[in-house]
């Protein structure tokens, strides 16, 4: 098999950062001139994280091919700069609907379905249809979600065993990502976590090949000497996963580590030099800003930043390329009013209402909207935050003061923005009905579609092209009954469907910087290559600070 596969389980506690670890080797073996794919493996049992709430799971990240997925997905197509697919993130729900799915249509020949082998075999299936066809990457990273001895993580540590002694040691690595605490009190590390995480792993069959030691400050040697003899690995196989200022170091730091070079030694992958200018030149621009600007989220999930991780990093790279530090003010918007707009957002230089479900805080955004309108502070909407803004233009420049989403008021008069229940699927040219009683697990717009971009607009500066492609996530569009009245008033229609059935984009041309997108961008922006709506709206922040 061309294919080399290093899977990546974790210890301890959650959140150790499995995503971004597995991301930093993804991007230092690439450099190393590899091709690399990464895959998430989720044990709960939603089919996917489409319906979980932002504040239990963080953002949902959408792929080109309309898949809804873990958020280090995002981590894994900023750090190698290639397109994940459904293929690249699975859950036990998924699994198990599969093999639910074959039985009831008699695949299995009456025999009794169990979680060996049936349950294992099919994660196997999903794991190596990774390395099918001419395609196929030199190495694959596999990430098993949660943390060992979690029950429903067992089934996906017992395949990755399994494959482990099918494929044979030189296709097959395990790495163990694990907590050293340090405690200052005793002045020292601990070690005893890690210990009996490994136990655990042991447990069930899995020996680490290396050990990935997630720490405030750098193992000294004689810790990792006792690691490696307790844990059964080379001494130098333990490494450490240092915090650090900028996630963008962390291949940096890695790769001052020796990590790369010793699973390269290990899988017998191609002697080659890694190439980290480009890494550099990415840690060097954003430890030396020559500017700073803040800017607001104005939201809902505010209290968990990771529900807009994407959003986070997309104005991060909005920054490094205007050389500029982005602050950003997390804002509820439950608790802005038009009366309190102006002390809130006192100090901003942009304004930007991302996404969202539901009518809890929209006329909080909406004050906001009204705010940067009027105020001329630079404004960009996101998706929800693209229709408030068409609402709220609506009422105050428009006169139509009942204005309002069908999501939000069924018995508005002045629908302005509605539920389609049929639109043209440009990917399958076919006309889908849309029901909104409807499950909602994959029932929405998703994945990439094309948008026309109107020359002589904000859009058509920031992109330069006449036609780009875009991914959405959204059951609710622009009512084009309005789009007559609205623009009367001055409001632009710069982005539409190639068809111009769907409005896409919408600016207001006497501002410095006001647009809505109703597709979401922060999905295909990459830290060395800023998407361009968020690197203009940072230029006209940039502009607003010097002001």
């Amino acid at each position: 098999m061309k294919t080399k596969f290093i899977f990546v389980t974790g210890g301890v506690l959650s959140s150790l950062g499995k995503g971004l670890a597995a991301s930093s080797l993804g991007a230092l073996l690439q450099t190393r001139g590899l091709s690399v794919t990464i895959q998430k493996l989720d044990p709960y049992i939603n089919v996917d994280p489409g319906t979980m709430n932002p504040f239990q799971h963080g953002e949902v990240f959408v792929t080109d091919d309309g898949a809804e997925t873990d958020l280090d997905l995002g981590h894994y197509e900023r750090y190698l700069n290639v397109p994940m697919s459904r293929k690249n993130n699975t859950t036990s729900g998924a699994i198990y609907n599969h093999v639910i799915a074959r039985e009831r249509h008699g695949d299995y020949l009456g025999a009794t379905v169990q979680v060996i082998p049936h349950i294992t075999d099919e994660i196997k299936h999903t794991v190596l249809s990774l390395a099918e066809g001419e395609s196929a990457p030199d190495v694959a990273i596999i990430e098993i979600g949660g943390t060992v001895g979690d029950i429903e993580g067992l089934p996906f540590l017992e395949a990755i065993r399994q494959l482990r002694s099918e494929l044979g040691r030189d296709t097959c690595l395990n790495i163990h990502l694990t907590l050293v605490p340090y405690l200052r009190c005793a002045g020292e590390h601990k070690t005893k976590p890690t210990q009996h995480s490994v136990k655990e792993l042991l447990s069930i069959g899995i020996q680490p090949d290396i050990i990935l030691c997630r720490c405030e400050q750098s193992i000294p040697q004689e810790m990792r000497r006792k690691i490696a003899l307790f844990c059964n690995v080379d001494q130098d196989a333990v490494f450490s996963s240092v915090d650090v200022n900028n996630i963008y170091e962390v291949p940096l730091r890695f790769y001052e580590e020796g990590f790369d070079q010793k699973v390269a030694i290990m899988l017998r992958l191609p002697a080659r030099n890694a190439h980290l200018e480009s890494w550099e030149k990415l840690v060097h621009d954003c430890a030396n800003p020559q500017g700073r600007v803040t800017v607001a989220i104005v939201g809902k999930y505010v209290d968990l930043k990771e529900a807009y991780k994407s959003l986070h990093e997309a104005l991060v790279h909005g920054g490094v390329a205007n050389r500029v530090a982005v602050e950003l003010r997390y804002v509820n918007s439950e608790n802005v009013t038009e009366q309190n707009a102006a002390a809130v957002f006192k100090g901003c230089d942009g304004i930007l209402v991302p996404g969202g479900f539901g009518y809890r805080g929209v006329e909080g955004k909406i004050a906001a909207i009204r705010y940067a309108r009027e105020k001329r502070v630079p404004f960009f909407g996101i998706c929800l935050g693209m229709q408030c803004a068409v609402i709220e233009f609506a009422r105050h420049v428009a006169g139509l003061e009942d204005a309002n989403s069908e999501e939000f008021n069924p018995l508005a008069d002045h629908k302005v923005i509605y539920l389609m229940t049929e639109w043209f699927d440009f990917r399958t040219k076919n006309v889908e009905k849309r029901d909104a009683s409807s499950d909602k697990g994959g029932t929405m717009r998703l994945g990439s579609y094309p948008c026309k971009v109107q020359p002589g607009t904000k859009a058509h500066e920031a992109y330069k092209k006449d036609m780009v492609d875009e991914r959405h996530r959204h059951r609710y569009e622009f009512n084009n009954a309005f789009k007559e009245i609205l623009g009367q008033k001055g409001m632009i229609f710069s982005g539409t469907a190639p068809d111009d059935s769907l409005v896409e984009i919408m600016e207001l041309p006497d501002h410095p910087w006001f647009l809505g997108c109703q597709f979401h961008p922060e999905f295909k922006s990459r830290p060395m290559a800023a998407h361009p709506l968020f690197r203009d709206f940072i230029k006209a922040a940039k502009k607003q600070s010097k002001a």
